[in-house]
């Protein structure tokens, strides 16, 4: 199963993999916006494994565990660059020695200078898909920067870009501006419905790509125990955005709205996981989640989720009833 990455042409496995938690811990004094020190060759073992049962689509940044994330990603597919596509981010700075976090570039040097780190991480040449990181920027700085990515396009050290932000009016000011925007990455799974941003993708093809389609694990099924995530875990910062985890455990109020449609996610044989996956590869031919695995089982069981492909209608209507009435 395939999708096409917006109006690049470029077709991609329906289901790609999110590669943030691959890059372990990255923080700004007691703040944590990474995850926990990974295994390096077991995340290398995860994403080949991933790119054996489907994906090609892998999507990444460069602040991801302060640059770590996209030099395990180049280690991956040493080699086999052309069997992949790549996206990477830009727009928070970091030191790559101490893994602290800095502050936010919107600067088209940055821009430029971010670009060619991440190159060099990801021991590549080009990137196909490159994003705006920064979400909340204001319109009018983000469209200054489209000349620039034109002209990166035009120089083959891109293929496309695209900005990751969950605004509606941010999406498509920038989709309408940029001729090689190609691609909107925002928060989507079947407890969040973005359907503002995803009706700007499907006008203006731009790919959909479903950052937390599994609601940052919650939708795993591993957290109605009451478990604690790790210390150096982003989802026990407390902060207001994440909304899906509570001081670092998972919210009550979400795990009950998974138990009411756990029934219809795991129809036909899939997990919770799987399920989730389907509802979003039913939402719309746009939509390409990206699961986050940092371990090869995660991967088989994400990527098993192809095999058995979307929901069907009624399953999804039978979703949409019990969530959004």
């Amino acid at each position: 199963m395939t999708r096409t990455l917006g109006r690049s042409g470029i077709e991609v496995g329906a289901i790609g993999v999110g590669c943030w938690a691959i890059g372990g811990p990255l923080q700004a004094g007691t703040d944590q916006f990474g995850f926990s020190q990974a295994d390096d060759d077991e995340s290398i073992a995860t994403l080949r494994r991933a790119h054996e049962l489907g994906a090609t689509f892998f999507d990444t940044s460069s602040n991801y565990g302060a640059g770590h994330s996209e030099q395990v990603l180049g280690r991956a597919f040493a080699g086999r660059r052309d069997e992949v596509v790549i996206a990477t981010k830009w727009g928070y700075t970091f030191d790559e020695t101490t893994r602290e976090a800095g502050p936010d570039d919107a600067s088209a040097a940055f821009l430029r200078s971010s670009l060619e780190d991440s190159l060099r991480r990801l021991g590549t040449d080009y990137v196909d898909l490159f994003q705006f990181h920064l979400g909340g920027a204001e319109i009018p700085a983000a469209l200054e920067l489209i000349p620039v990515l034109d002209e990166l396009v035009a120089a083959g050290k891109i293929r496309s870009y695209g900005w990751s932000t969950d605004d509606p009016e941010r999406a498509e000011a920038f989709a309408k501006a940029g001729a090689g925007c190609t691609a909107i990455q925002h928060d989507h799974s079947v407890l969040n419905d973005a359907a503002g941003v995803l009706a700007v993708c499907e006008a203006l093809d731009q790919a959909s790509i479903a950052r937390g389609p599994l609601a940052m694990g919650l939708l795993s099924g591993k957290y109605h125990d009451g478990r604690h995530v790790g210390g150096q875990d982003v989802r026990a910062g407390g902060y207001d955005w994440m909304t899906y985890f509570t001081d670092g455990t998972g919210n009550p109020e979400f795990l009950a709205r998974i138990d009411s449609v756990r029934e219809v996610l795991t129809s036909g044989g899939r997990t919770l996981a799987q399920g989730a996956l389907a509802w979003l590869l039913a939402r719309s031919p746009a939509m390409i989640p990206i699961p986050g695995c940092r371990t090869v089982a995660q991967a088989e069981e994400n990527l098993g989720a192809l095999a058995l492909g979307p929901l069907s209608e009624d399953e999804f209507r039978q979703v949409e009833s019990i969530l959004r009435g």
